[in-house]
């Protein structure tokens, strides 16, 4: 069963537990989905489902920091529990001495030598690791590497 198929199935049986909050949530993934399958004439893969989930909470995380600082706490805590639900669909992320490692071979494999390297290193590191890891930790591990 794809992800996809997953995600439609945990949308039918939170409908039967009455479950509002992951429902909704989960309803609003599907949406996205079918808007990129939409927009791009093409049916999704599970990488590409992943990498909508991937989006979706990272909005979540900017939204929560944008509540926060306002003092809006009730927010951040919806955002919370969406981010939450939606966490459920990413796979086991790399831990950040996973991440180094991996980013420390792609610069060996890619014989990359300085920051004018990053576009290069980042493109190889987003195909390998996209899904498995955040890319803002790719980055400043790749940004590491390359300061050395």
């Amino acid at each position: 069963m794809g992800l996809k198929d997953q995600i439609t199935e945990d949308m039918k049986s939170a409908m039967r537990a009455k479950e509002a909050l992951r429902l909704s949530t989960i309803r609003l993934l599907l949406a996205a989905i079918k808007q990129r399958e939409v927009d791009e004439r093409i049916v999704l893969d599970d990488a590409q489902v992943v990498s909508v989930v991937d989006k979706l909470v990272k909005q979540r995380k900017d939204s929560i920091a944008a509540y926060t600082q306002a003092g809006r706490q009730d927010l951040a805590d919806a955002e919370a529990a969406e981010v939450a639900v939606l966490q459920g669909y990413l796979p086991q992320r790399l831990s950040q001495a996973e991440v180094q490692a991996e980013v420390d071979a792609l610069v060996a494999e890619l014989g990359a030598a300085g920051s004018g390297d990053m576009g290069k290193v980042m493109g190889a590191a987003k195909a390998r690791l996209g899904g498995k890891a955040e890319m803002a930790l790719v980055s400043a591990a790749v940004k590491q590497a390359l300061s050395r």
